[in-house]
Parts: structure tokens; sequence; C-alpha cells
């Protein structure tokens, strides 16, 4: 029974979105209080039916119901618990079941929580997010049924793809799609504003928050699925441009820009048309990850295989959702003036031109990501856009990036000086200048680019740590020093730990990129070799089973740096999808992580073994762990949470001027 009342609550999700598309719209058009209420109560009880429908696929798969064909296929009586439950969203279906689920919760949080919203601002909202659901869900109910039943019943099942039958993928999808679905939230805000013609303090204050939390959430996100693609795949690598991996950085970009331009909006009334715009970019950039997955126009490790009518229905979506909106854009966000002026050197001016490399930087991602696609359509010649593309156009405007990032919070809201802000930041610039000579000098000339590289994230590290400095006052008396400290907003430590995050990540890259170190050899067991300063010794090579997998297992024992220890790595075969995976070993150290997998050999009784060192590679990861930290220091802000009472505004209506 549990397919039949999944179908049932998705039905009357369904129906409850055109509702809460419709009926708040036009109570806010009318005045009309019931018909904007009832956008609150359309949501919260599609909230319910949607969390329904999501806990009876669950129910199945953890059951394993194999009359349900989505169980069937993604899942087998020896699949373990932890990834029977994962599979709820390991397959097309039940992947958009999740996006239409976090939907929903938004949806249901923007109704409760919203209250202390100009009702009308309320109610445009919902309506926006009552329509973008009722889109999605009508997708699953039409084109992607999670319910179907499945005659005959079969015994077992099929199972979960076994690249995603992993600790790290039952995470990465859900924080992904907070991610992607949190910006709607931005987006359905957006909207409303301009159908309203109107954005004041309460809009700024409302959407940061929001796109703070999607923020941190895709970083995360990002993050385990690089670890993931890192250990999991065998190739020794933490990023390669897969277009996928593109989709998800995208919006990150964008929303990244996004976040600061809202800023600028809550606390001086500026950039209001550009924040608007960016917006609505930075969800439908998420809803092109969506597509891209399902569209079958590329291949990928990520991608679900399905046929590209299905993806056609979210690309016809993209376009009516993106251009109605653009056109709104187009129409109201000429009249919507500030009078919030800045000066060329102030914080207003920095965060503008950061976003501007951010915006150039996504645009390259777009172009890589899509190039083929055209070219594949116009004449159908296949091509690839790998990372030469990616180093000489991505990473060139990323740099200056970097070194802005550290400016913008040293510098003054409205007006500031060249003379002051280097002032400000004269020790992180020394301290830089430093790192950099000794590194040319400890590297030698031909490594002078890994220098700047590593100088770059010290330089980030430092200025995040002169904001706090600066914040608490230097030569002050101990007592007082110890006050500005306990009393520094919690918002102001988010930023400069996210920011030193970035520098953290920063030094990481570099490293990988100047001083991997790598070898593939044949080993037979016994044999020893030299590798990374280490031996690295072949203790054992042979069969291994696990609970739904048979493995060649080697067994390594490792020498020559502090205490011995073992390391081991497999190469598995799971009978019922007839698919191998590759487990590498993996020993993680401050300095680095040694790296090693082992695959087939034409020698009888040997195996082809890929050994890596990758200096300071964790410090990718651990850097994106602290700018997500960062991010959430900010979001538990209680300022920063808390939205401005409707009765405090100050408006800015369409063709008047900002305060």
């Amino acid at each position: 029974m549990s397919a039949e009342i999944g179908q049932l609550a998705l039905i009357l999700a369904f129906m409850l979105g055109l509702i809460q598309g419709v009926a708040p719209l036009l109570g806010a058009h009318r005045g009309d209080p019931v018909l904007m209420s009832l956008g609150r109560t359309s949501a919260l009880l599609q909230m319910a039916f949607v969390t329904l429908a999501f806990g009876a696929l669950a129910t199945a798969y953890v059951t394993m119901d194999f009359s349900v064909e989505l169980v069937a296929k993604h899942s087998h009586s020896t699949q373990p618990l932890p990834y029977r439950i994962a599979a709820t969203w390991g397959s097309h279906e039940g992947s958009m079941l999740l996006w239409v689920l976090i939907l929903a919760l938004h949806g249901g949080a923007l109704a409760f929580f919203g209250r202390s919203l100009r009702e009308t601002l309320q109610a445009r909202v919902l309506a926006v997010q009552g329509m973008l659901s009722a889109a999605f869900i009508g997708f699953s109910l039409f084109t992607s049924n999670p319910f179907s039943r499945l005659s005959p019943i079969p015994l077992d099942g099929t199972e979960l793809n076994p690249l995603l039958q992993d600790p790290g993928l039952v995470m990465h999808p859900p924080l992904l799609y907070l991610g992607y679905v949190g910006f709607s939230v931005a987006f359905a805000f957006a909207v409303a504003a301009l159908i309203e013609g109107r954005v004041d303090a309460a809009w700024a204050r409302w959407v940061r928050p929001w796109v703070l939390s999607a923020w941190v959430s895709l970083t995360i996100g990002i993050a385990l699925g690089s670890w993931w693609a890192y250990y999991e795949l065998g190739w020794g690598g933490w990023w390669f441009w897969d277009p996928v991996e593109n989709a998800s950085l995208m919006p990150w970009l964008m929303g990244t820009a996004l976040l600061h331009s809202a800023m600028v909006l809550e606390k001086r009334g500026a950039l209001i048309s550009w924040t608007i715009l960016l917006a609505v970019l930075t969800f439908s950039l998420s809803m092109i990850g969506t597509f891209l997955v399902r569209s079958g126009v590329l291949t990928s490790v990520h991608a679900f295989a399905v046929d590209p009518e299905r993806g056609a229905y979210i690309l016809v979506f993209i376009l009516i959702a993106t251009g109605a909106a653009l056109a709104l854009y187009a129409w109201r966000a000429p009249s919507m003036r500030t009078g919030a002026l800045f000066s060329p050197l102030s914080r207003e001016a920095g965060i503008t031109l950061n976003n501007l490399f951010l915006l150039a930087a996504t645009a390259t991602v777009f172009l890589g990501t899509f190039y083929p696609v055209f070219i594949d359509v116009l004449n159908g010649d296949k091509i690839s856009v790998g990372p030469p593309y990616y180093n000489m156009t991505f990473v060139p405007l990323f740099i200056p990036l970097l070194v802005l990032v550290a400016f913008g919070p040293m510098l003054n809201w409205k007006r500031d000086t060249a003379r002051a802000a280097l002032m400000r930041l004269r020790w992180p610039i020394i301290i830089t200048i430093v790192v950099a000579g000794v590194g040319a000098v400890a590297f030698g000339l031909a490594n002078l680019g890994a220098a700047l590289g590593i100088a770059l994230g010290v330089w980030l590290v430092a200025a995040s740590v002169m904001l706090l400095v600066r914040r608490w006052g230097l030569g002050r008396k101990g007592a007082e020093t110890g006050r500005l400290i306990r009393t520094t907003p919690l918002a102001v430590w988010g930023v400069a730990i996210a920011h030193a995050g970035l520098g953290v990540s920063t030094i990481g890259i570099t490293a990988i990129t100047a001083w991997t170190d790598s070898e593939v050899v044949t080993m037979l067991p016994g044999q020893t070799i030299e590798f990374a300063g280490r031996r690295i010794t072949l203790d054992a090579l042979g069969p291994a089973t696990g609970p739904n997998y048979q493995a060649e297992q080697g067994r390594f024992r490792i020498e020559g740096r502090g205490r011995p220890y073992l390391m081991v790595s497999e190469k598995r075969f799971y009978p019922s999808s007839q698919t191998q995976t590759t487990e590498a070993g993996i020993h993680g150290e401050a300095m680095g992580n040694l790296y090693i997998s082992v695959g087939e050999s034409a020698t009888l009784g040997a195996a082809t073994v890929r050994l890596w060192w990758h200096p300071l590679v964790g410090w990718i990861w651990g850097g994106a762990m602290i700018m997500a930290l960062g991010g959430g220091l900010s979001l538990s802000d209680r300022r920063l949470r808390l939205a401005m009472p409707a009765g405090k505004t100050a408006p800015s209506k369409t063709g008047e001027a900002a305060a």
C-alpha cells in the first residue's frame, strides 16, 4: 500500500501547488486577506503531503518492496540498509522526489516563519514557490512517476549503482539539493519584488539568510562530491571539470556573488537591480544543473541515464521560468533606482568588482560546459573541453579575484582612501611578500608559480586574521580588547573564517597541482619498491568478500616515515549489476596523502599498482569545510536570522530612492 499512499499524496500535493501558485497572487492583487492566507495553508499542507510521499518511497526501499519498479531497479536484497535508504534518491525518479521534498520544505518554512513579512510580499513569494512546486511535482507525476508498479515481481531486484554505494554519496545529493533548491527562495523573492515593483529592508533582510543557508549546503555538497570522486573512482584526482561538476560549480559561483550583493543591499540599500538579477540567474543555473544530469546530452559518471524527452521538459520549464523572470526584470528594474551612492574606492565598490569577476568566471565555465553541446547540435561533431581550457580561462580570472577578496572587508562603507586601506593591510602584505620570496628561493624559479600560489593562500588567511585584529584594536588595554573580542558579532567571525578557509583551499590546490608525484608499477606479493621516501611492500594479494560484492584485495605495508602501517586497496565486482569499482587505499597525513589503487595485470599472480603522493590535498576539503563553518556562524548570528518587522522598514518603491 505504500506506493498507492505515496501516489495519492503526490497528486494532492500537485493540486495544492496549483492553488498555492494562483490564490495568493490573486489575493495580493485584490488585497484579499483570505486568498493570501490560502497560500500559507496550501504551502503547509503541500509540505505535509510531499513528506508523506517521500516517506512512502523510502519505506518501499527499506522493506524491499520489489513490486515497485523503482525499488526493483535500484535495490537488492543483499544491499546494506544505509544504501537501501540512499537509493531513495539514487535514481532519476527518486532524486526528483527529493528535489520536490526540499522545495516543499522551503515553501512550508516560508509560510510558517514569514509572518513578519509584509502580507502582500509573503503572498507573492509563496505564489512563485507554488508555481515552481507544481511544475516539478507535475514533472514527477507525468514523466517520472516513482510509484509505478512492476509485474511480475522479481525475487531480488537489481541494485543501486555500486559507485553510489558509499557513505559520502549518502549525504552528497541531499546537500547539493539543499543548495540548488535553497536558491529558489531568492528567486521567488526576486520575482515577487519585480511584480510589486518594490524592494525594502525587510526584503533584503529575509533574502540573505536563505541565500547563505543554500550557499553553505552547496559548499559542503561540492566538497563531499569532490572527496568521493577522489577516493572512489581510483584516478587520484579531486576535480576533473566534468560537466556535472561544473553544473554545481556555476550556481556556487553565482550564489557567492548574490550573497555579497545581498549584504550590500541590506547594509546600504545599494545594488537593488543587480541583486535581483543575480537571484534570478543563480536559481536558473541550479535548474540547468538538473537539466544536465537528466537530458542525455552528456556522458558523466554523475549523470542519470534517461531519455532526452524528460530533459526537454526541464529545458522548456527553465526557458519559461527564466524568460518570464527576465522579462519582468526588463520591465521593472530600470525604475528601481537607489540613492545609496558610493565612491569608486569603498566596500560597495569592492564587492561589485568581485561580483564582476565571479560573473566572468561563471561565464567561462558555462561556455566550456555547453560549447560541445552547441557544436554537436550544429554539425554533429563530438568534441570535449577539458582542463587546458579552464586553466587558460578560469584560473586567470580567479587569481585576481582572490587578491581582491582580502580588500573588501577591510574597506569602509561608502568611501575610503587607498592609503588608509593599504595601511590596514600592511601586515598581510608584508607577510605575503616574505612568503613569496622564501618560496621562490626554496622551490626555485621553475616553481615560481607554486610559490606565488602558496603566498596567495597565506594572503587570504593573514587578511582574515587582520580583519578580526582591526576590530579588536591594536594597542588597547587588555580589558578593552577582551570586551571587543567577546562582543564581536558571529557574522564578523563568519566572514573572517570563510575567507581564511578559501585561503586554506588555495594552498591545497597549489600544492597538489605543483608537486604531485605518481608511479605505475606491476607488483608481485612480497615485492618492495621505493616511492615518495617510503618503502612500499605488497604483503598479500587475494580475494575478499563483502555483503554484496567480491573483491581482489591488495594489502600493503608502508615503512620509512614514522611507524609502519598497513594500507588496503580493492578492485570490487558486484555480481548483481555486473559492475566493477576501485576502492583506493588512502593514508592521510597533515602534509599530504599516500594514495594506492590496484588493478588487473597481464602477469599471473601480480597486480598493476598505481601510486600517488598528493601534498596538502586534504587542505582543499578542509578549507571548504572551514568556509562552510564561516557561513554557518554568520547564519547563527541572531541579527541575520530575525527578519525586520514590516512596520519598521523604509520602503523603496518603484521610481523612489532607497534610503
